[in-house]
């Protein structure tokens, strides 16, 4: 999910045409220090179809761009949408390199057999367990699944134990959710891997009837922060930009973190990978080392889009709750299944 944070500073900037209108995708921004024409025509540099936080990957391609020389456009979309824009354009895309913020989009295209293994010397720089067992992609940074809820609506003794608990008629109308975007899609991915299909189309219908849904995850903070709801499943950044900014969205939030392995505990993984038909692979491979190496982990580790690192051993922010103290489940990315969470979801009426 998109929010308002600062944009970063671009080396340059270029307008893109509307992505193919079967995709579904918007029109792209081009970023970096290639126009669009120069990356697509076979010049120098590579594209990179990005669906991770502007200013973060923004701030990826500068400091790539200024260490390699290498060029790098960005056309700019969501997760849904830069997948169904590659299936679509197969092996005639222009992408070199996909970004996603979390893993279901990018299982899709490593299903449709549109990406190149990753270089070992890449995957070795992260940690099995924020990366396919597969290898055709890899994880470049984490975001952990919380509760926030108000302060004044709540105590920590109210809270519940399980993310499978707010199926409770007890919590009717009292919790808020993006229900329709790709995060709450990828925490129900990875409900149903580790409670299955009976108990996670249980839990959905149960969301239907009982759950607020909201646009984006940012409204959600927002209802929970005026007490328009008691709380709200989201991502944890969400709270750590607004208190990093105005605070206006959060400062009656806290954050409860799930652990015990429980689905609310899942830490979702945003991916980066090779596309098979991409004519600069050596290049493409490069930038994936760069944004998981050193130099790329510390952008992040520093920057203010406050997701977690997962490579190189660089340490997240020290305003986080630190990876290892989150308890998350174990879910291989390779297995969170999109198709399926959206066919339960369509029966449940939330899509």
């Amino acid at each position: 999910m998109k929010f308002g944070i600062k944009p970063a500073t671009p080396l340059a900037v270029a307008t893109l045409l509307a992505l193919s209108a079967c995709g579904g995708a918007p029109t792209g921004t081009a970023t970096g220090s290639a126009t669009a024409g120069a990356a697509e025509s076979g010049g120098d540099g590579i594209v990179v179809y990005n669906a991770q936080h502007e200013n973060l990957t923004g701030a990826w391609v500068d400091a790539f761009t200024k260490e390699t020389g290498i060029k790098v456009t960005l056309r700019n979309g969501a997760d849904l949408e830069m997948s169904n824009q590659l299936t679509v354009e197969g092996k005639n895309s222009p992408a070199d390199v996909f970004l996603t913020e979390n893993s279901p989009a990018m299982v899709r295209i490593a299903g449709a057999g549109l990406l190149a293994p990753v270089d070992q010397g890449t995957l070795t720089q992260v940690p099995a367990q924020y990366r396919p067992s597969t290898g055709d992609w890899t994880g470049i940074a984490a975001r952990s699944t919380v509760l926030a809820y108000n302060k004044s609506k709540l105590t920590p003794g109210q809270l519940p134990k399980s993310l499978m608990d707010l199926a409770d008629p007890a919590w009717k109308g009292r919790i808020g959710a993006s229900t329709g975007g790709a995060d709450f899609q990828a925490i129900v991915s990875a409900m149903l891997a580790l409670k299955g299909e009976d108990a996670t189309q249980k839990w959905l219908e149960a969301a239907k009837s009982s759950f607020k849904s909201y646009k984006d995850d940012t409204p959600v903070l927002a209802a929970v922060n005026s007490g328009e709801v008691d709380a709200g499943v989201l991502y944890h950044y969400y709270s750590f930009v607004d208190q990093a900014q105005t605070g206006e969205n959060s400062k009656n939030v806290d954050l409860h973190y799930f652990k015990n392995e429980d689905p609310g505990a899942f830490v979702s993984v945003s991916g980066g990978a090779v596309l098979a038909s991409s004519k600069k692979q050596a290049q493409a491979q490069q930038f994936l080392k760069f944004i998981t190496g050193k130099a790329g982990q510390q952008v992040l580790q520093t920057g203010d889009s406050f997701e977690y690192t997962v490579g190189s051993d660089v340490p997240a922010s020290s305003k986080l709750v630190p990876l290892k103290d989150l308890h998350a489940p174990s879910v291989d990315p390779a297995k969170l299944n999109s198709e399926k969470v959206t066919e339960l979801m369509t029966k449940a009426g939330l899509l």
